[in-house]
């Protein structure tokens, strides 16, 4: 329709040219005669007129075709400027950033560390004395001595990695889906291990270990022993850790490993270097955990398989969207998983990958910025 459209209008301006063909018969010379005199006329065929007006069709249909070409050409020449090509962007609905929902995630992780520390706080009455239960087997220990530096390689690596992690998430375009898929992990971790370590008490790991007085029914010392744990943030560098009982499973492990997870998984491919330095952070620090003795193998063990496992249950579901339609869905059988349908509902495609400076840009940048890219537009 578009090009009868440009045909037609053409076609109003311009007037075709008529074409006239005048065919004039021309009589056959006269043989001459064998004596020299002229010859007997001979009779000429008559013309035939209906090869006179095949050939002049033809050359009407000829000019006609030319013209039409023509037409066509000059018609597009004249529109090329409004004859646009629309490719479909992905919509930024598909990533709706939902701040909100991140702050419900944030709340979520600040309580359940919060409660770890009040679990601890209770746990580590029970812990029997060294004296009374000496520390359990655990085979590690038997080949490998205690480093007393060891544990503090673990924070420090630890704090190394925390770091480099809340720098990159800063920098991410996504940072509110990310930051409330790392919120909900690290919530839920923690929860699991106020379950696993008020279940079962288990005894110090080393003899080296020392723990602080127990109150008993002192509930305000209580509240201050977790007051100051809470302040220290729970690391025995900063002194604020002299309770005992926090063994299964580890938290150092799950902040190691969870550090590391999503350090690699929101960082570009190209970048191995700093994922093989990252994961050297996390797999020393792991290590030292066990050459300090401040855990049983079990402890780092049990640490290192529920923080992966819940990681990459989460991210499975996260990113391949066809699995939350499937009815026989296993993972949509998690307890979390209404959860998990609240917080990633509105995200319908695979986070992607992408950078960009936390901070937005004063107005009198952003109207530069305008006019650079309207005069390149042009």
């Amino acid at each position: 329709m578009a090009v009868l459209g440009l045909i037609q209008d053409h076609d109003d301006n311009d007037i075709s040219p008529q074409v006239e063909a005048n065919v004039t018969p021309t009589p056959p010379p006269m043989p001459s005669h064998p004596n020299g005199g002229p010859g007997r006329p001979v009779a000429a065929a008559p013309a035939d007129p209906t090869d006179s007006r095949s050939q002049t069709s033809r050359l009407t249909a000829i000019l006609q075709q030319n013209q039409l070409v023509q037409s066509l050409s000059n018609g597009l020449r004249r529109h090329c400027d409004y004859v646009k090509i629309s490719v479909p962007e992905e919509r930024a609905d598909r990533l709706p950033k939902e701040w909100w929902k991140t702050g419900v995630a944030f709340l979520y992780a600040i309580f359940n560390l919060v409660f770890t520390t009040v679990v601890i706080t209770i746990v580590h009455e029970r812990v029997p004395d060294k004296s009374v239960s000496p520390p359990l087997p655990d085979k590690f220990f038997d080949y490998v001595d205690r480093v007393p530096w060891a544990f503090t390689v673990t924070e420090v690596n630890g704090l190394i990695l925390v770091g480099l992690w809340m720098i990159q998430w800063l920098f991410l375009k996504h940072k509110s889906i990310v930051g409330r898929r790392c919120f909900f992990l690290i919530g839920t971790l923690y929860m699991y291990r106020c379950i696993t370590m008020y279940i079962t008490t288990l005894p110090v790991p080393g003899k080296h270990m020392v723990c602080a007085p127990k109150l008993y029914d002192d509930s305000t010392g209580k509240i201050w022993r977790i007051l100051r744990l809470i302040s220290g943030g729970g690391l025995s560098l900063t002194g604020s850790h002299m309770m005992c009982g926090d063994f299964m499973y580890s938290g150092h492990t799950v902040m190691l490993t969870l550090s590391y997870l999503f350090i690699k998984e929101y960082s570009p491919s190209w970048m191995c270097w700093y994922h093989w330095i990252c994961w050297l952070l996390s797999a020393s620090g792991v290590l030292c955990i066990l050459v300090g003795h401040e855990h049983y193998s079990i402890d780092v063990l049990v640490g290192y398989f529920v923080t992966t496992r819940v990681f990459w249950w989460y991210h499975t579901m996260a990113n391949a969207h066809a699995l939350r339609r499937v009815p026989n869905n296993f993972l949509s059988r998690t307890w979390w998983n209404p959860v998990f349908n609240f917080l990633e509902r509105n995200v319908q495609t695979t986070v992607p990958v992408v950078f960009s400076w936390p901070l937005a840009l004063p107005s009198s940048c952003r109207q530069r910025y305008r006019i650079v890219e309207g005069g390149r537009d042009e």
